[in-house]
């Protein structure tokens, strides 16, 4: 199968079922999706629809039953699990609705974190860790620990965790579903502000529409497909 060099991400055919009481119980149903390089694109769907599911299977974290999935151009459908992972740490970071902070690190080791699954621990990544928290209005909380942190201060280190290795693409998953309504706007300013200076792509799953108008394409997941 021959893909576009502009896709940073291309699905072809993907299915996904889950054991049932009865029978399998279909949640993706033959989905195709392609995402531009510096491209923006919004998820949303009825709760149970299968919108985690979907981005689970696209960053290669649940395998599907069926189809084809491509990143920049590179079929990962049949990578090793240990390969999957290797490029996965490269080539996306995630920004998830519950931060999946590490409680006994501050701030920084927090971001840290991500470079060192990488393998890319020195003193020029330390420098860039420190330079997002700043980025990400955190420069008085760099050594704070994560326990002291607000809410919205913990999804702001989640936001520059996801960004330490410069990966091409962001995976946001309800980024703001456990904030409040004006801290959950500042942090969806800030990621969609960081993804537009860094010509980085975005894949985001919402509920709130208004969020999902502010990326560049607009998808819905009914009865298993991409609409």
């Amino acid at each position: 199968m021959d893909t576009s060099d502009n896709n940073l991400i291309e699905a072809r055919g993907l299915a996904k079922a889950f054991p049932g009481a009865e029978a399998r119980i279909s949640v993706l149903d033959g989905v195709d999706f392609e995402l531009r390089q510096g491209e923006s694109v919004s998820i949303r769907g009825e709760s149970g629809s299968g919108k985690s599911t979907l981005l689970n299977v696209l960053s290669g974290l649940e395998r599907v039953d069926s189809g084809r999935l491509f990143w920049e151009g590179q079929d990962v459908s049949r990578y090793s699990l240990s390969r999957l992972a290797a490029a996965r740490t490269r080539f996306m970071g995630f920004v998830f609705q519950a931060y999946y902070l590490a409680p006994e690190l501050n701030a920084l080791e927090n971001v840290l974190l991500g470079a060192r699954i990488a393998g890319r621990i020195d003193g020029s990544v330390r420098e860039r860790a420190e330079a997002l928290l700043v980025r990400v209005g955190l420069g008085e909380r760099i050594r704070h620990a994560s326990t002291k942190l607000s809410g919205g201060e913990r999804q702001r280190v989640a936001v520059a965790r996801a960004l330490i290795n410069d990966p091409p693409l962001v995976l946001a998953d309800e980024p703001t579903g456990n904030l409040d309504e004006a801290t959950g706007q500042s942090v969806m300013d800030l990621l969609l502000e960081i993804a537009g200076e860094s010509a980085k792509s975005l894949i985001l799953v919402t509920h709130n529409p208004e969020f999902a108008a502010r990326t560049d394409r607009q998808l819905n997941l009914q009865l298993g497909e991409l609409k």
